[in-house]
């Protein structure tokens, strides 16, 4: 599976070409499923946040399910274990992309598990998996306490699919608690590599490798190599 991990989206040229590379043809010619899940665990968000990212109606802000795709289906994870595996798993396999909305990310990791889709993850060789926010966060080994919105004394671990978290949204106007300084805080909390990054920036991972697509600000912190990389 090739991941295209953001903080906001598809939001610029760069993270847009970068998803091209990753999917190898036009957007044009992929089929896509978008999954809303995390939203359902997040407090902030509504029925109304939900119809808006499904139907691409965010104002000013970097889309999924409108960058043109040919065909777009929405899969939501809790319907999953209410269905036989041998219907839902043919649209996922199908599928040239899995557009993964945020919320939270935890609730979107034991959706994840309990639906089955964490399973088939390694099968999915050609797949592209876009996340935003949680569902980027979601394939970490942990989101650290900060941003644990559902059973937030629960656990912070999530699927560990890569070996570093994700503090996203980085100096979002308005969030105070998104600062570099916040970010940094938070990272002293994670037993390993870190990126903070915003909305206009995107990590992707392919083949092991990971490359940092941005036309915004990020960090790199609790560098295994010396000195934090400031971007």
């Amino acid at each position: 599976m090739k991941l295209l991990l953001t903080s906001g989206g598809i939001t610029n040229d760069s993270i847009r070409a970068a998803l091209v590379d990753c999917l190898g043809k036009p957007i044009a010619d992929c089929d896509a499923l978008f999954v809303p899940t995390a939203q359902w665990g997040q407090p902030a968000c509504t029925p109304e946040t939900v119809w808006k990212s499904t139907a691409g109606r965010w104002e000013g802000a970097g889309g999924l399910t409108d960058l043109g795709w040919k065909s777009v289906g929405v899969l939501e994870l809790t319907a999953l274990p209410t269905i036989a595996a041998d219907r839902w798993m043919p649209w996922v396999r199908g599928a040239d992309v899995l557009l993964v909305d945020g919320g939270e990310a935890i609730y979107l990791s034991d959706w994840m598990r309990a639906s089955g889709l964490a399973e088939i993850l390694s099968s999915l060789r050609d797949t592209v998996w876009v996340g935003v926010s949680a569902g980027s966060m979601v394939m970490t080994p942990r989101i650290g306490r900060e941003f644990r919105d559902w059973r937030p004394d629960g656990t912070d671990e999530a699927l560990g699919v890569v070996d570093f978290s994700i503090f996203p949204h980085l100096d979002y106007p308005g969030w105070s608690s998104n600062t570099l300084e916040m970010a940094r805080r938070w990272a002293t909390g994670i037993p390993g590599p870190a990126y903070a990054i915003d909305d206009q920036t995107a990590i992707c991972v392919r083949d092991g490798i990971v490359e940092v697509i941005s036309e915004g600000h990020w960090e790199l912190l609790n560098s295994p190599v010396g000195d934090p990389a400031d971007r």
